[in-house]
């Protein structure tokens, strides 16, 4: 009889050893499931660039065009530029000219009544090819001539200047108005929502209407 009990006692301590054993398996297997599905670490993202409007504005006003460079609207250079190199050569070439009339008509006010036949005196160099003074009106048509033409392109050299100074403002609000609206969304989703709504005036009066919405 104690045989028996005996062996009934070992084979529940066996079954519990087996059973503590699945358990300590399962536990394990579950431990080493959770450390391969835990999520990883990952650094800090990176934030989205973004310029500064007071930079790209400090920026331009140095170097034209390098407010657009900093706002990366390298496409812009170009017109930048293009207006700087045409408001250049249109001051350059207004200039040369206004010189050139300018000491054309210094010379013949000094010369007045002894006008020189020379071919490089200024007056007579910058005649054009196949005039002379006498068919320009003589010496005061000639002299008036010179006096308006003089007027004329000092006026256009200035106003090449003015343009210039327009071109280069106009580059520096650009800088400041991009970078502003560097991350406006514009969406290309436009919807219209039309639908039935009742309106009720002053008097308390009803009345159907329809409601024009959109969205964008």
């Amino acid at each position: 009889m104690t045989k028996r009990l005996l062996s009934i006692l070992l084979v529940f301590m066996a079954v519990g050893a087996n059973a503590h054993s699945t358990d300590s398996t399962a536990v394990q297997s579950n431990d080493s499931l959770i450390v391969v599905e835990a999520p990883l670490v990952l650094g800090p993202t990176e934030l989205t660039w973004k310029p500064d409007p007071l930079k790209s504005v400090w920026l331009g006003v140095i170097v034209p065009g390098l407010g657009q460079i900093y706002n990366r609207s390298y496409w812009k250079l170009p017109i930048v530029y293009g207006g700087f190199m045409g408001c250049g050569f249109a001051i350059a070439w207004n200039n040369e000219k206004y010189s050139a009339y300018k000491e054309a008509y210094r010379d013949i006010v000094t010369d007045a009544g002894n006008l020189s036949t020379d071919p490089l005196k200024s007056y007579n160099a910058i005649m054009p090819e196949g005039y002379t003074i006498e068919r320009l009106g003589g010496e005061s048509g000639y002299r008036n001539i010179l006096k308006d033409r003089q007027n004329m392109y000092r006026r256009y050299r200035d106003i090449s200047i003015v343009v210039a100074i327009a071109v280069y403002a106009l580059s520096i609000i650009d800088a400041y108005v991009d970078a502003q609206l560097f991350d406006f969304d514009i969406s290309d989703d436009l919807s219209i929502n039309i639908e039935p709504q009742l309106y009720y005036d002053q008097q308390q009066q009803r009345s159907a209407e329809l409601k024009l919405a959109i969205s964008f």
